[in-house]
């Protein structure tokens, strides 16, 4: 043999001898290194995972009764994997199936297709859930259709009728709460997107939590899903179940909530509404709030326009959906007590005292109240123009004069640098209206809490600049759509639009005395002045507003309090807030709201509260009214606002005045405990008594059972 052949055959061994060592590398590597990883990928091969959905839990009021519940609905399910193990296919027993319910066979079959199947029609027609899971194809089934399935099992093989639990509203009292309960839907691929990177289980076929209390206690009320492992043979069917967990039901959300008193707090506001109808005025939405002053606990909260609650269960129609977001319906589906903003008026006006001592005026200087203040070219005016002559600031508050807090925001504004600011201006108001909450979110236990808007030198500023681009494009350009038709209006646009091109930012004269009475930029929701008023009475504590009480597992053995939460202190003294609550009782009694309370038993209990009547262009006022009570100690606040409803004194104080005498039991002339709405005449201090079968003693001693699953959690689907 030649040299060169000998090289060869070396190199020839060499690679073989290398393969040999990668290879039993690589094998060493699968069998010892990584073999209980491949292990486990190979039995995940043989392997499926069924998520079982748990009971969502319910949700009661303070006492234990069920706001939102759920019943039991006799559904339908299909298993295709044992269908298809038939010699037929399954076609006797879909056949037997889709005349037992009554639907056509063709719609059996629609709904027994995968979505991204060939042929199926998109969902909710088609099974967007996990293949291996068996496939519901009719709900709230006769009772006697379902027994005929459970006991000719031989004829319906594949087939099963088993309780499935779907929400319910029971309404106690007829309480709505529609705003306040929320609802639930499908889930959405992004929501599985990231409920799979956080290791949470959610399946297509899901509902979660979309507005109020279901979305904002989700997780609690969801539960935790069971787990069904089930063998797959080579061909793809189940061949058997390996194992199974239980699911955990969700917990009960008991709420601060009073079913009675909701209520109550709803009708008195929809006949504050109808009231001032028949006066002539549109009154075309409204709110009213209950809110414990000693920890921010909401007790009532109502809104109209409303809706049901149960709109969405089983999926809303467009035209209903619709219906909920009509500009002309009045847009039923937004809470005006939390999410409506207007601007609070006179009900402002505690905050605008507060501001002007810090700021060096005194409370028992007097001060002049003239029919109108001008300012530059401009009259600002007291309502109906009425001038009342020297007085303090408490006489002020009481009979709700304008321009005395008018002309303190001018001086205020002036001291500032007026036109041409100092380097760092004191802005008093802007900075107490911000220290009472306004401007920012409550904080409630509800996804909606939006921020409102102090108008002062900030939000100028910040708006300028937000806009500036298109008041200087429309300067230059003008309004040629509208000049069309209306010249004069056009050229009045433009201007303005130039003006704010070069000085938007100014926070001028107007501005200020209009801040001082809460007009202007300033908007505020209803939640919000029930917050600033309870600091006022409670001695200086804002609280974070609370509807969420407790979570109490569905078996009664665990309890999770939700503690009320403080969201800051007034800098305002005690001396400051005395005065302004002395005055305040004042305006019930001989003030601006004296007619509404007029025969109200002030010796027995006192109200402290405000009126206030909102401008808002092109529109009737907006009635307000914010109190708390008892005066000398308070325990509730109770807001009620009226839009395009006439003065609050007329409008808003009268419906107040119902609620309190609802919740102290007030009849001819007399405090009575026994007869209030609330049980045993005050918030209950405890929890409701759960027990371990789930069910409830209402304090009308009813034994409550606000979920009934039935077998749904332990029946194979």
């Amino acid at each position: 043999m030649s040299q060169r052949s000998t090289r060869r055959l070396i190199v020839l061994q060499v690679l073989i001898l290398a393969l040999l060592v990668t290879l039993v590398g690589r094998l060493l590597e699968i069998q010892v290194v990584s073999g209980e990883q491949y292990r486990a990928a190979a039995a995940e091969n043989r392997t499926r995972e069924v998520l079982i959905p748990a009971v969502r839990g319910a949700v009661l009021d303070q006492a234990g009764r069920p706001l939102i519940g759920s019943r039991v609905s006799l559904v339908v399910t299909v298993d295709r994997h044992v269908l298809e193990k038939e010699a037929d296919g399954g076609a006797a027993v879909r056949a037997r199936t889709a005349d037992l319910l009554g639907m056509p066979l063709a719609d059996l079959n629609d709904r027994l297709k995968w979505c991204g199947e060939e042929g199926a029609k998109p969902p909710p027609v088609c099974w967007n859930g996990s293949i291996y899971q068996p496939i519901p194809v009719a709900k709230d089934v006769p009772v006697d259709a379902a027994l005929q399935i459970m006991e000719r099992r031989a004829e319906y093989r594949g087939v099963q009728a088993a309780p499935e639990a779907v929400r319910t509203y029971p309404s106690p009292f007829g309480a709505n709460l529609a705003h306040v309960l929320g609802w639930v839907g499908p889930v959405s691929e992004d929501e599985l997107a990231a409920a799979a990177e956080g290791g949470s289980r959610l399946q297509r076929r899901d509902l979660i939590g979309r507005a109020g209390l279901e979305r904002q206690y989700d997780a609690a009320l969801r539960g935790e899903p069971g787990v069904r492992t089930l063998a797959i043979d080579p061909r793809g069917l189940v061949s058997e179940v390996l194992s199974e967990t239980e699911p955990v039901a969700g917990s009960y959300l008991v709420t601060s909530i009073d079913a009675h008193l909701q209520r109550v707090v709803e009708d008195e506001l929809h006949a504050g509404l109808l009231a001032s109808r028949a006066e002539g005025f549109p009154a075309d939405s409204g709110a009213a709030i209950v809110m414990d002053a000693t920890n921010g606990r909401i007790l009532a909260m109502a809104s109209e326009p409303t809706y049901d609650p149960a709109i969405w269960v089983g999926g809303i129609s467009n035209r209903a959906f619709k219906a909920l977001t009509s500009t002309k319906a009045g847009t039923p589906l937004v809470s005006r007590a939390t999410q409506g903003l207007f601007p609070p008026a006179s009900t402002f006006k505690i905050i605008t005292t507060a501001a002007a001592v810090d700021a060096g005026y005194s409370l028992t200087s007097s001060y002049n109240c003239p029919g109108f203040l001008e300012v530059g070219t401009r009259r600002f005016r007291n309502f109906e123009s009425v001038g009342y002559g020297f007085m303090n600031m408490a006489r002020a508050l009481i009979v709700s004069c304008d321009t005395i807090y008018y002309q303190m925001a001018y001086e205020m504004w002036l001291a500032d640098g007026g036109n041409r600011p100092k380097a760092s201006p004191s802005d008093p108001i802007e900075r107490m209206a911000r220290a009472f909450g306004l401007g920012s979110p409550t904080g409630i236990d509800l996804p909606e809490d939006p921020p409102g808007r102090v108008g002062g030198r900030e939000f100028k500023v910040a708006n300028w600049e937000r806009n500036k681009d298109t008041y200087c494009e429309r300067g230059r350009t003008g309004y040629p759509e509208v000049a069309k038709t209306d010249p004069e209006r056009a050229a009045l646009l433009r201007a303005f639009a130039a003006e704010n091109c070069k000085e938007g930012f100014t926070f001028r004269a107007g501005d200020a005395v209009n801040l001082s009475i809460g007009q202007g930029d300033m908007v505020a929701t209803p939640l919000q002045m029930a917050v600033a008023y309870a600091a006022i009475g409670n001695g200086g504590t804002l609280w974070q507003p609370r509807v969420g009480r407790a979570l109490i597992s569905a078996d009664g053995s665990r309890i999770e309090p939700i503690r009320p939460q403080r969201a800051g202190k007034l800098p305002v003294s005690r001396t400051t807030r005395t005065y302004i609550a002395d005055a305040l009782a004042d305006v019930v009694t001989a003030g601006t709201a004296a007619g509404a309370f007029a025969g109200f038993p002030h010796d027995q209990l006192r109200i402290a509260g405000k009126t206030g009547t909102g401008e808002v262009l092109g529109q009737d006022d907006t009635a307000w009214f914010a109190s708390y009570a008892p005066a000398a100690d308070p325990k509730y606040v109770v807001v009620v606002l009226i839009s395009q409803g006439d003065t609050g004194g007329r409008t808003a104080a009268p419906v107040v005045r119902r609620i309190y005498e609802a919740i102290y039991g007030i009849s001819g002339g007399t405090v009575d405990a026994q007869r209030s709405v609330l049980v045993g005449g005050e918030p209950a201090s405890g929890y409701p008594l759960v027990r371990p079968d789930g069910t409830i003693v209402s304090p009308e001693q009813q034994v409550v059972k606000p979920v009934d699953p039935g077998d749904v959690a332990r029946r194979p689907a």
